[in-house]
């Protein structure tokens, strides 16, 4: 656990819900006289938090929400700063945002998109947030996504992963820091390739939305172009929890990979079942059987426990980066102890994209001396940065995506606690990962132009 010294606690979710069902929102009419929606008159800016506070991925929801509320600290000037002291801008001054005091609202998007949307309409409308961010599913974060573009307020996403986020969905409004599909398939198929062979067939079973579909396709097409054979793709819902009708047919066809595109809750279940069926313990074509998990986290992992050891995925960060990688990913250790002296545990990916979004739309800000969205946009595109955990980081203007260093890990054969249940197997430079934002997994979208909603 290196300097950090956990203690165990309740991993208790945070934040009350608002309520969904709401009637449509005024929001193109009731601030006419505004310069901009929801311009803070008062001394206090309020920032809407949506994040899944029931559902699949609830437990990537509760400490997204934890990292919001340590961010909110932060830059109201309480606590130790984070990675306020370690972001190379220095325009934050723990002072608020534009010396407003920073308050926020949250709501439960329970992982599904209608409720993510009437949760997020309720905080512009109602509670007059002027930035929602959050979320830890890609359909959630597309339909939240368009709605602030129709209303006039900055998203900034938190855990979206599907290419079509920044892709053929991408919004002027709209901000992605976590990493996509394309990226995990360009960082995980030379991994595998020296791990597994080139000589592989993979069946897939995939969650049924545009996570699973754009993950399975950035994965399937990275593998194939170093030799694998694709035996089956197979969807599986989004609300399944006993997945052992989907592993049946896995047994009984050639393949000696199993893909699981799935995440959260869906992960540690399909995961548990697979191994329950013994497909670890089989020998196929000559080969070991094995089991992909091209996207997963430490909170899965601890779900997943004996099952995740040996399991290759990929990540967006990890609160061992700075420790074994050095000073290119200064940021972590400050994040890692400003979160584990308040919750006694070290934060997930999910709570670490979410800090970062909440501090990188302040600071954009500051920068813009202005909350209305158009200068935030202007702010953010082509903005250069680092400390923030990730070693330097580019927010490209034509897509709005973050382009960083990609990390490769496993499940560990002999964790040290309950904390360090992955490893780090490499980390796979920004330039390997980096596509053209007209790449074909990104076809078909369009920015737009920024609304600022009044």
């Amino acid at each position: 656990m290196s300097q950090f010294n956990f203690t165990r606690r309740g991993l208790l979710r945070g934040g009350a819900a608002l309520g969904a069902g709401l009637a449509m929102p005024t929001i193109f009419t009731s601030q006419a006289r505004a310069s901009y929606l929801n311009e803070p008159t008062g001394s206090t800016v309020t920032l809407g938090f949506n994040v899944p506070q029931s559902g699949p991925y609830a437990d990537e929801g509760a400490d997204q929400l934890r990292a919001y509320q340590l961010a909110v600290e932060h830059l109201n000037g309480e606590g130790d700063g984070g990675m306020m002291n370690t972001f190379t801008s220095k325009a934050l001054k723990g002072n608020g945002i534009l010396g407003k005091k920073v308050q926020y609202v949250s709501g439960d998007t329970q992982t599904k998109s209608d409720a993510a949307r009437a949760s997020a309409k309720s905080m512009i409308e109602k509670d007059g947030a002027i930035m929602i961010t959050g979320g830890s599913s890609s359909g959630v974060a597309v339909a939240v996504q368009a709605l602030c573009q129709e209303a006039g307020v900055i998203f900034m996403a938190g855990l979206t992963h599907a290419n079509d986020t920044t892709g053929k969905d991408r919004k002027a409004n709209g901000f992605r820091h976590f990493f996509n599909s394309y990226m995990s398939g360009a960082a995980l198929a030379p991994v595998l390739a020296k791990q597994y062979g080139t000589d592989r067939k993979a069946y897939y079973l995939t969650a049924d939305y545009n996570w699973g579909y754009t993950t399975e396709q950035a994965v399937l097409e990275s593998t194939e172009a170093m030799g694998w054979e694709t035996v089956n793709k197979v969807l599986t819902p989004l609300a399944a929890t006993d997945f052992s009708s989907y592993i049946t047919p896995v047994v009984q066809s050639d393949a000696d990979i199993l893909v699981l595109v799935h995440y959260g809750g869906n992960m540690v279940n399909s995961l548990t079942n697979a191994v329950q069926f013994g497909l670890r313990d089989r020998m196929v074509n000559g080969k070991q059987f094995e089991i992909v998990v091209p996207l997963y986290s430490e909170l899965m992992a601890r779900g997943a426990g004996q099952n995740i050891k040996g399991i290759f995925g990929s990540q967006n960060w990890d609160w061992k980066l700075e420790n074994q990688l050095g000073s290119r990913y200064i940021g972590t250790n400050a994040f890692v102890q400003s979160f584990g002296t308040k919750y006694g545990f070290p934060p997930s990916q999910a709570a670490h994209t979410g800090y970062v979004q909440a501090l990188l739309y302040a600071d954009a800000v500051e920068r813009a001396g202005s909350f209305n969205p158009c200068a935030v946009v202007e702010a953010l595109e082509g903005f250069e940065f680092d400390g923030l955990g990730n070693g330097p980081t580019l927010y490209r203007a034509e897509d709005h995506q973050c382009f960083k260093d990609v990390v490769v890990v496993k499940g560990k054969e002999n964790p040290e606690n309950e904390f360090d249940l992955v490893e780090i197997v490499e980390v796979t430079p920004t330039e390997q990962v980096t596509y053209p934002h007209d790449h074909p997994q990104f076809a078909g979208g369009a920015l737009g132009t920024c609304n600022p909603g009044a």
